[in-house]
């Protein structure tokens, strides 16, 4: 039996990839009756149905896997905001970057329209860039027609598979023409009314890439925090399991727990309040949402 990774998934069929050819398969009714799905990104195992379709009769283990969108055995995430237009925006940054943490994907951070900005906005972004880059994510400033994009972006899609990710109107589609110039994907057009894009993209597939695959994954702009234990989140935050090694109870929440290291760590400046705070949000949101059954 023959193995592949499904490479795009369309209108209920799944393409694999064998040798540079794509190959249209359908997945077997076993899955359905499992309460399963086969993925884009998943390596199965197949068989030929006739000269050009096939069919999937196994999924390999998965690394991982994400929820929104539907997509497997991801390394890393091209997590994509603007400077401006719309503006950056740490709260959506946080959401994004506590999930991704959650299903081990690294994010790296590209902050685009970098030329929008003043002095003064500048010099504003650069405290967080800063802080962002304490904790230890790498960031790729760029700006409208860079023409270093590529030189910047194509060492961290080498032997990667990453998902390109990000608010609406920031400029992913742009970001992925640039990678891919035969693609003329559709680019938005920014709201002026609502300061955000309309999505452009209408499937996941993943596309091979500097040595790499990227996914361009419609939906991916928003999170819930649903797959999260509230004893989870601090795993979620790299400050915050460094520093949560010093708390006094093991399974610290840092909220009313006394010898907290985390909430002094926060009254120190070595977390940043608006972390601290996003935090809080978001084990809120976790101990408010219904059970799961």
């Amino acid at each position: 039996m023959a193995q592949a990774q499904i490479r795009k998934a369309l209108s209920g069929y799944y393409y694999v990839e064998k040798d540079g050819n794509l190959i249209q398969c359908r997945a077997r009714g076993i899955f359905r009756n499992r309460g399963e799905s086969p993925l884009v990104g998943d390596f199965v195992e197949y068989s030929y149905d006739g000269e050009s379709d096939g069919s999937i009769d196994k999924i390999l283990e998965r690394h991982n896997e994400l929820v929104r969108p539907p997509i497997a055995n991801v390394d890393q995430a091209l997590l994509v905001f603007s400077a401006k237009e719309p503006d950056f925006n740490t709260v959506l940054l946080d959401r994004f970057l506590v999930v991704l943490e959650s299903f081990h994907v690294q994010p790296i951070i590209i902050l685009t329209k970098m030329d929008l900005l003043n002095d003064a906005e500048r010099a504003h972004l650069q405290t967080y860039i800063d802080d962002y880059k304490e904790i230890g994510y790498d960031i790729i400033e760029t700006y409208i027609d860079d023409p270093t994009l590529l030189e910047k972006i194509e060492p961290y899609l080498q032997e990667k598979t990453s998902v390109l990710a990000g608010q609406s109107g920031v400029g992913k589609s742009t970001l992925l023409n640039t990678l891919l110039p035969e693609l003329d994907l559709k680019t938005g057009i920014i709201s002026k009314s609502l300061g955000r894009g309309k999505h452009t993209t209408r499937h996941v597939e993943l596309i091979e890439v500097c040595g790499g695959l990227l996914a361009d994954t419609p939906g991916f702009s928003s999170f819930d925090f649903e797959m999260i234990e509230k004893e989870e989140l601090t795993s979620c935050l790299p400050e915050f399991e460094r520093i949560s090694e010093n708390c006094k109870f093991r399974g610290c929440l840092h909220i009313k727990e006394p010898k907290c290291a985390v909430k002094q760590a926060v009254e120190t400046g070595e977390i940043r309040s608006y972390r601290y705070e996003h935090y809080e949000q978001i084990l809120q949101e976790i101990i408010d949402r219904k059970p799961r059954y």
